[in-house]
């Protein structure tokens, strides 16, 4: 299948160079100096899992039109009204779009932008940086990817896919719950960003507190609440397992909110905390751990954007 995956960044670059470095048609869709800097160093891949120097094929948006097979997304979602217009030459109607954002609001943009049938869905559990120099860091052996139709459904498209994806230094897993998986994804990731963000801290101290304990285990509580209670499809007790699940990370382990936090960057604060607020208000549920979360964030916001 001809795959392509746009941008060359930490989540992007893993997962294309894992694919890339398997033997599949890889292209990465980047900025022209992403492009000059991978067409100077390669694209280098420092991991746990093992380390690679590729070079990949490389567009950008002005490049010729042509679909692909496959279309992987994971920009961050301020960036993903850009990443729509740059890519559209290059889906076609039988082009499937494969989002890895966090969350779950980029759904609906996509399909508006792209159609119900050619969005499927997917997300990914990776610990990656990109280095000052364009290296991909990954620096444990978790490296997931899993995917699936949003349907549930086994379809030949995806069976494809499947084979492409297999045998690579990656894990990509098919699902057919996806749509449950991205929900329970983006409880996970909006406590642990929350939760690291607002203390300023790895989630290893936070949690030694009992007092960090019961902050964690409160804003899990109301995010299952508020996802509830607009029928997001979750399993019942969920909560439970992602604060066993956040447990058991190792103490070092920093959300990638928080490290873009460190690094005074853009943060994802509207797109995951900011629409579950939106929701809990609209159901009237309340969330004050959620709400404190909230203005941490946009405090930082308003003093980067300063």
């Amino acid at each position: 299948m001809k795959i392509l995956i746009v941008g060359a960044g930490a989540i992007g670059g893993y997962f294309g160079g894992r694919l890339l470095e398997k033997g599949e048609d890889v292209t990465f869709l980047v900025r022209d100096r992403r492009k000059e800097e991978l067409e100077t160093t390669g694209l280098k891949i420092e991991s746990a899992n093992g380390d690679c120097i590729l070079n990949p094929k490389l567009i950008t948006k002005n490049s010729e039109p042509e679909a692909y097979d496959v279309v992987l997304l994971s920009t961050k979602s301020y960036q993903l009204a850009g990443a729509i217009e740059d890519v559209r030459s290059f889906v076609g109607d039988e082009t499937m779009v494969l989002p890895l954002l966090n969350g779950i609001s980029h759904i609906d943009q996509l399909v508006e932008a792209f159609g119900e049938q050619s969005v499927i869905g997917g997300l990914c559990f990776v610990e990656a940086t990109l280095g000052e120099n364009g290296t991909i860091v990954q620096t444990s052996p978790l490296n997931q990817l899993v995917y699936g139709e949003r349907s549930g459904e086994q379809s030949d498209r995806i069976e494809r896919l499947k084979q492409s994806f297999e045998s690579t230094k990656a894990e990509f897993i098919l699902s057919d719950n996806i749509n449950q998986e991205m929900w329970h994804k983006y409880l996970f990731i909006t406590t642990m960003s929350g939760i690291t963000t607002l203390f300023e801290e790895p989630i290893g101290p936070i949690r030694e507190l009992e007092s960090g304990q019961r902050t964690i285990t409160a804003l899990l509580n109301e995010l299952e609440e508020v996802m509830k209670k607009f029928g997001a499809p979750i399993e019942h007790g969920i909560s439970n397992k992602l604060l066993e699940k956040i447990n058991s990370l190792g103490e070092g382990m920093k959300s990638s909110m928080q490290r873009d936090a460190e690094k005074s960057q853009p943060i994802e604060a509207d797109h995951l905390q900011g629409y579950l607020l939106e929701r809990a208000k609209d159901l009237e549920v309340a969330v004050p751990v959620l709400e404190t979360v909230y203005t941490k964030l946009k405090l930082y916001e308003k003093g980067v954007n300063n």
